[in-house]
């Protein structure tokens, strides 16, 4: 069962040991890995399962190291007196991989020598630094110790939720831990250098965790990671993924940024299984698009029509795969008689009208991600000035012919990219005049 979890920064420095007279400079930060290492070990965890950026690395895979026997310490930090030997929980481990599977989520087991060729036989300090903290407080457990890779946030958000999945049915007490440095150029002379969005990034991460808020990071745009200079998004993701589908009592210790690098220290409480939610617009597109792949018929609306679907409003529905488009099709205005059915009609255009595309089988279905814009209603604007492609989505009219853009499309950065694109939609020539309008979506993915 899952009985607790954690965000917790990992520089070396925060170790009395190492950091010494520097210590004192985040001395709220030390305080407050106190206070969580203290919850987590009241939780009486038998397993941990770390998830570290510094860890196993992949593009397309997620990974686990699979030696049978952990250690390390914190001699390339000048403290070689400081060491760990832990037992790694495989059985656990490789539970989560097949899960994860099933998502689509490939997942591969490591050797710990083999990994780390310049350093073999020692775990990262990505799970050294907050294991200090825990074995201080008195924990002793297993470990499962993940890295990081560069697949879609929403698959990794996909991994987490498979992840919370075997922590719930597994026999022993468990704790996530997503160990995780936020922006690295907080302030001028910062490890990555300054840049101001570096804070942005921090309070954004702050507030998601703060409302267990997953989709403010989801929709994330990729200039903001960038800007930061960041290593905590990828685990914090995989973490609201696992806690998905409890009630969760969220705890933010501390928050600081002494030496230019964002340090968050986060608990979580867990609670019951929260209740299952309805049909999502998500849910709905897909189970529209199988039940068309499979009958040839348009599946009817359902009774009672899924909670925040029975008004009316446009609908665009994405299908993409391997993060390539494989079908668009949307009302910029509401057509049928609420966000239920365009859903549903939109969802089967998307997969076999989309004259750019040969229409999707049923076998590749299960490899499709598939995601819903709610449109909110269009209004006409003065000049480009008043139009954010990350905010806003676009509408060009001249004469009858009429093109839209959604909004945070990948590529797609400034205002005049946004209405050149719009235009060539809609056959409206440079130097043509058009009216502008722009419109807010809620995405769900």
């Amino acid at each position: 069962m899952l009985v607790c979890a954690g965000v917790s920064p990992h520089p070396p420095i925060i170790i009395p040991e190492i950091g010494g007279d520097e210590l004192q400079k985040a001395k709220s930060t030390v305080t407050a890995m106190r206070e969580w290492a203290a919850f987590m070990t009241e939780q009486r965890p038998e397993v941990l399962v770390f998830i570290s950026p510094h860890g196993v690395f992949t593009r397309r895979q997620m990974g686990y190291l699979q030696t049978q026997d952990l250690f390390g310490d914190f001699t390339a930090f000048g403290a070689m007196e400081i060491s760990f030997q832990v037992k790694n929980d495989l059985d656990l481990a490789r539970k989560i991989a097949e899960e994860a599977s099933r998502e689509g989520v490939e997942v591969l087991g490591v050797d710990l020598d083999n990994w780390y060729v310049n350093d073999p036989g020692s775990l990262d300090h990505g799970i050294t630094v907050p294991l200090y903290y825990l074995e201080e407080a008195g924990l002793d457990a297993s470990l499962v110790a993940f890295g990081i890779s560069l697949l879609p946030l929403p698959n990794l958000y996909k991994f987490g939720q498979a992840l919370g999945r075997v922590l719930e049915s597994s026999p022993q007490r468990a704790g996530i831990i997503a160990s995780g440095d936020l922006s690295h150029r907080l302030m001028p002379g910062a490890p990555a250098g300054y840049s101001p969005r570096g804070r942005e990034f921090d309070l954004l991460i702050k507030e998601s965790l703060e409302k267990m808020d997953a989709q403010l990071l989801l929709n994330i745009s990729d200039d903001l990671v960038e800007d930061a200079g960041e290593c905590g998004l990828r685990p914090i993701i995989m973490l609201l993924g696992a806690l998905k589908n409890y009630e969760v009592e969220p705890t933010i210790y501390s928050y600081e940024g002494p030496f230019g690098v964002g340090y968050l220290v986060a608990g979580f409480r867990i609670g019951d299984r929260a209740e299952e939610p309805g049909t999502s617009p998500v849910q709905l597109a897909r189970e529209s698009l199988e039940h068309y792949l499979r009958t040839g018929k348009v599946m009817s609306i359902p009774d009672p029509v899924p909670e925040g679907m029975e008004k009316s409003a446009g609908v665009f529905v994405s299908l993409k795969k391997d993060e390539q488009l494989r079908g668009c099709i949307g009302t910029f205005e509401p057509i049928r008689e609420n966000i239920a059915s365009e859903i549903i009609h939109n969802a089967v255009a998307a997969g076999v009208e989309d004259p750019r595309f040969w229409p999707v089988e049923l076998d590749e279905l299960s490899e499709i991600d598939i995601s819903v814009d709610v449109l909110t209603p269009s209004e006409q604007v003065d000049s480009k000035d008043d139009l954010d492609p990350k905010r806003y989505g676009i509408i060009v009219k001249s004469g009858r012919r009429t093109g839209l853009l959604l909004p945070d499309l990948e590529g797609v950065n400034t205002a005049d990219e946004q209405i050149s694109i719009a235009c060539q939609k809609a056959g409206i020539s440079p130097g043509d005049e058009v009216e502008l309008y722009r419109f807010e979506v809620i995405r769900y993915e």
